[in-house]
């Protein structure tokens, strides 16, 4: 049995649309029509990890984290491929240096997306809380 099922489309050019269940996603490579592959995977990246450091933070006795937000940055090596990605992350709860840590440690052990990047990629995270 499958659990992810998608159906993308390039009828010419870079552009690609993804039918992605109910939802329909567009991918350029130029980044003309729509964020490049790379761009797109920066911020599933930061759109899996928010929710699974929601998760760490319940888990961490916080049941309300309170607005949290990512500034993510990238480097491409030669290739294009993405060589680094580094996070700002701003939670705004007021917890101790130490708790956050071990909730921005929890946050990647949960997230699906942290597991399936090879582990040279994996984000480097500053995590700020009191942020907002």
């Amino acid at each position: 049995m499958t659990d992810i099922e998608t159906s993308t489309v390039c009828e010419e050019g870079y552009h690609c649309s993804s039918h992605v269940g109910e939802f329909d996603l567009s991918i350029d490579a130029t980044g003309e029509e729509g964020p490049t592959a790379n761009q797109a995977l920066v911020a599933t990246y930061a759109s899996c990890y928010l929710p699974a450091l929601r998760v760490a933070g319940r888990q961490r006795g916080h049941d309300d984290l309170g607005k949290l937000q990512i500034d993510a940055s990238a480097d491409l090596d030669d290739d294009d491929d993405l060589a680094a990605i580094r996070w700002d992350l701003h939670v705004e709860l007021d917890v101790s240096d130490e708790e956050l840590e071990e909730i921005v440690d929890r946050g990647k052990e949960i997230c699906h997306v942290h597991s399936a990047v090879r582990p040279g990629l994996r984000a480097e995270i500053t995590a700020h809380a009191d942020a907002f």
